[in-house]
């Protein structure tokens, strides 16, 4: 994943579809109900600024404009053709449209791959023809394109709804979902610079929007509809130079996610690990804010489109009203927003302004009886105040109150705090109640300020507002490279391979990370309880004695692990317990192995498994027997980057443990986020690791060495 690909090649040839001088429209038709007709008044009735051309096998004019019988007897240059003809008459058109040199095409019909291994067919023969003419290809099975810039004016769509200007681009894998997108966003008022309906991406993807929508002046936001990641690894790739270099904000839908295939996962890391999991972390990994519902994703594009990024996490909350406020700071802190703390001069001011049975604390409670010039007061010193960085305006609607008037009020004084401020902030805004409200949100709507019906949204966008800025400012991070013994991890893995294993026995495994520099706790296989009582002396006492077998993964549960073994006689009793469990369970010359006891510490866990669609996630979280009760940890896609690591460790919620909790020493976190980066080499090196647990890995103070007590690999099968 280290390669940069070039963004100018991806998008090579999208202006044929996207920015089209002329277009033809072939199967135009006069019918009423047609998609022909529908896609041809849009272009007409949208104002495309060059000539459009219906094509018809007879008529000589459609909608008022000449027919021509084919794209290739139309005299002038064609850039662009939509497709409305029945499928079995697509592939004929698409050499028309190869003689005649056409740039780009969209192919509405449907009957493709969708339909099956016919259609594919088909397909396969339409995308050999385009990429041999240097083509691009929007379809087949999709909605159509619209680019509302006033210089292009494209509506390539059969969609009913005539979008609003603005800087949100949209590509959608669903066509159905396109026409209620469009409508969403105009009742929303929320402007659309482009919208595409990739279909079924048969050549122009997600990933090439994003390579063309990086650099395009009117696309400031990205929103993205996805069923599926042709190439998550490019996706990345693209994506993260689209957040980082250019710092356009990504938000995607993502759906499917249910859990799929992580029952049938043995170690712990693999059944914590679902689909969508991988989805979560593929996404993280380049700087997408990953929305869980399409209203979510409108919520969130209203704040990244009207509104600047904060420059920090410190948020200021003003209502009318206890409750809402109160709803408003838990929401904060639930998503990790911080409660500013204003200065001094705020707070006098706000006093001020404010009758005496008001609270200016954060949330700032101005009480129902709230007027227009109190709320511009306080928002125009709320968001000068340097102490803050957005700002959420609560205004639940008394009868006695005029919803205009009280928004006016608030355009005003955020408009007048902001040149104090000298800086851009986000301002949000919550109103609440009476239908007449609408007025008012008209007024904060022609500011640019969003509105959200509950202020949980609203806080939720400000929170992915901040935590978008964060990450394009911050450093992007790098691989680190350790010197380790990699033939020996080669020979462990090789000799588990040749002798058929797909699990490594617990001394093999320990013996793999060891080879790339991961400590783990003195331990010996033995066979019998003389082998282990004289291992036992040697380490000495207490030590703990566990079956070491394939058969028996998870062997805490079944009784397979006897700890704090402090005599040759507990030894033996433990030995002959564990017999009885590979009795039970049918365990034939079974070894075992004695470990030396580790006291101290904080069990935590890490981990690898192999995602069919990303690869190799990494797990880290809070360890032992109880991790899938807890699931307390997070997941990153591999390559894990050295800031990776800190986040994820700081991401459980467990974290104030190994900071030291009640009284108890720090954990030594370098070597934590160290033996991260070492599991991520080693999965890297050796793609055949299905699945990796280090579990319980004890992080200890920085006076004691961190070491794994347990480890478990899986092996892809040859």
């Amino acid at each position: 994943m280290s390669e940069i690909p070039d963004l100018s090649e991806l998008s090579k040839g999208l202006g044929g579809v996207l920015t089209p001088r002329s277009v033809a429209v072939v199967g135009a038709s006069q019918k009423g109900t047609s998609l022909g007709r529908e896609i041809l008044h849009n272009l007409i009735q949208f104002g495309f600024q060059g000539p459009v051309y219906p094509v018809h096998p007879k008529a000589a004019h459609v909608h008022s404009l000449r027919a021509w019988p084919s794209v290739d007897a139309i005299p002038d240059p064609v850039d662009l053709a939509v497709v409305v003809v029945p499928a079995r008459y697509v592939l004929d058109v698409v050499k028309a449209c190869a003689r005649k040199g056409v740039q780009g095409m969209i192919i509405v019909t449907a009957g493709f791959q969708e339909v099956g291994a016919k259609g594919a067919e088909l397909q396969a023969e339409i995308i050999e023809l385009v990429r041999k003419h240097d083509i691009r290809l929007v379809g087949p099975n999709c909605m159509g394109v619209i680019n509302t810039n006033p210089e292009v004016s494209l509506d390539a769509s059969f969609g009913a709804t005539i979008p609003l200007v603005g800087s949100a681009g949209f590509a959608s894998q669903s066509g159905a979902l396109g026409e209620v997108v469009l409508a969403t966003a105009k009742a929303l008022g929320l402007g659309i610079s482009q919208f595409v309906s990739l279909g079924n991406k048969a050549d122009v993807s997600g990933n090439d929007l994003l390579a063309w929508w990086a650099t395009d002046p009117q696309t400031q936001v990205i929103l993205l509809y996805l069923e599926n990641f042709g190439n998550p690894h490019k996706f990345v790739k693209i994506a993260r130079q689209v957040t980082r270099r250019y710092g356009k904000p990504i938000l995607a839908v993502k759906s499917g996610r249910t859990v799929q295939g992580a029952a049938a996962a043995q170690s712990h890391t693999g059944s914590l690990a679902s689909g969508d999991q991988a989805v979560g972390s593929l996404l993280a990994h380049c700087g997408v804010v990953r929305c869980n519902t399409v209203g979510q994703l409108f919520d969130m594009a209203m704040g990244f489109c009207n509104q600047p990024l904060p420059p920090g996490g410190r948020v200021a909350i003003l209502s009318n009203a206890g409750g809402p406020g109160i709803m408003a700071t838990d929401a904060a802190v639930f998503f990790g927003l911080d409660i500013a703390c204003f200065t001094p001069e705020t707070l006098s001011a706000m006093k001020a302004a404010l009758p005496v049975e008001a609270s200016t604390a954060n949330p700032v409670d101005m009480i129902a009886s709230a007027t227009p010039e109190q709320y511009e007061a306080c928002a125009e010193v709320l968001i000068a105040d340097p102490s803050v960085d957005a700002l959420l305006v609560i205004f639940v609607s008394p009868v006695i109150t005029d919803p205009p008037a009280i928004a006016q009020g608030i355009v005003s004084g955020v408009k007048r705090g902001m040149k104090a401020a000298g800086v851009d902030k986000p301002v949000l805004a919550c109103f609440m109640g009476r239908e007449k409200d609408d007025r008012g949100i008209g007024v904060l709507r022609e500011a640019q300020i969003p509105n959200y019906s509950f202020p949980e949204s609203a806080v939720q966008t400000l929170a992915a507002m901040a935590r978008f800025q964060q990450w394009r400012t911050e450093k992007a991070g790098s691989t680190v490279h350790f010197e380790v013994d990699h033939s020996t991890a080669r020979q462990i893995i090789d000799k588990a391979q040749r002798r058929g294993s797909t699990w490594l026995s617990s001394r093999e495994a320990l013996a793999l990370i060891e080879a790339y520099g991961i400590s783990s706790v003195p331990s010996a296989e033995v066979h019998n309880p003389d082998e282990a009582i004289q291992f036992a002396e040697q380490l000495g006492y207490p030590v703990v004695l566990k079956l070491d077998s394939a058969e028996v993964i998870h062997k805490s549960d079944q009784g397979a692990v006897q700890l704090n073994l402090r005599s040759a006689g507990e030894i033996k009793g433990a030995f002959w317990d564990i017999q009885e469990v590979c009795t039970e369970v049918g365990v034939k010359d079974p070894s075992y192995l004695v470990q030396k006891m580790v006291t101290g510490g904080t069990e935590t866990i890490i981990g690898a498994v192999q995602d069919p669609m990303v690869g190799h996630l990494l797990m880290f979280g809070l360890g032992g027997v109880y991790v899938e009760l807890m699931e307390d940890v997070v997941f990153r896609v591999h390559p894990l980057h050295d800031i990776d690591t800190k986040r994820m460790i700081r991401e459980v919620r467990g974290f104030p443990l190994l900071e030291g909790y009640r009284g108890s020493a720090p954990v030594d976190l370098p070597k934590l986020e160290e033996a991260l980066l070492r599991v991520s080499q080693l999965v890297g090196d050796f793609p055949e690791i299905a699945e990796l647990d280090l579990n319980p890995f004890m992080a200890q103070p920085a006076d004691r060495t961190s070491v794994c007590v347990d480890a478990r690999v899986r092996l892809k099968l040859q």
